[in-house]
């Protein structure tokens, strides 16, 4: 197989040469590419898709869960964590959008405690290096948070490296709006999956069954997480 990625994120051109990404003898990954170039090579390809047909995505991974889709939102990965982990707790679905309206929106710090049967959940999140060390801050401060969720990107993916820019001449002038209206459709759309949460997933749940064994198994552990080490700002001296 030759793997390609569609990303909004830039800095997954580098991941791709993280050796863990290679570690079975072939790369897991072979080209990533940004969404904003996808879109640059439709427009040369002359495709136009309101006129192709509509057919279902391939399987496996071709069943998406409404938990995978607000992660490309600031907020979106913890929300998605939080639905999964209030329904083990309580056995009942986690009050929407009530218990997450804090979790949403575009300020750059967010902090929010949810009830749980044994006491409350402190989480964070950041977007953005500035907000990230605000963060940062607070921990070594002393502050305690259960879940801290960080994205580089103002608004988080949706307003990444490798998405469509959108040019001040259009009366923009920086303005967040337009990662708002994305951060907003993605919240649309996933209401009218079947499949709201992750742990729902039917392709996940068959990927664990016939080959990660069981969630935090060794085999999971392994190929799911990572670990990061200091880096220089200049590759070179890594």
């Amino acid at each position: 197989m030759f793997v390609v990625s569609v990303m909004p994120c830039t800095a997954k051109k580098y991941e791709i040469n993280r050796p863990e990404m290679d570690d079975s003898g072939f790369r897991d990954v072979d080209v990533v590419i940004t969404t904003r170039e996808l879109a640059r090579m439709i427009r040369q390809a002359g495709l136009n898709f309101a006129k192709l047909p509509d057919e279902e995505f391939d399987t496996p991974m071709g069943v998406a869960s409404g938990a995978g889709l607000i992660f490309g939102a600031t907020g979106g990965v913890l929300e998605a964590a939080l639905r999964t982990i209030y329904e083990i707790e309580t056995g009942q679905e986690l009050p929407l959008p009530g218990y997450v309206q804090s979790l949403r929106g575009m300020d750059g710090l967010k902090q929010a405690e949810i009830e749980m049967p044994d006491g409350k959940i402190r989480v964070a999140i950041a977007h953005g290096t500035g907000n990230a060390k605000l963060v940062m801050e607070k921990i070594k401060a002393g502050e305690h948070f259960h879940f801290v969720e960080i994205m580089g990107c103002p608004g988080g993916c949706v307003g990444g490296g490798g998405q469509p820019i959108l040019s001040y001449r259009r009366g923009w002038e920086g303005s967040m709006d337009y990662r708002m209206d994305r951060a907003d459709s993605i919240y649309k759309a996933e209401k009218d999956l079947p499949y709201r949460k992750s742990h729902e997933n039917p392709e996940v749940k068959k990927l664990y069954e016939e080959f990660l064994d069981h969630p935090f198994s060794e085999k999971a552990h392994k190929l799911l997480h990572t670990s990061y080490t200091p880096r220089s700002p200049f590759p070179k001296a890594d």
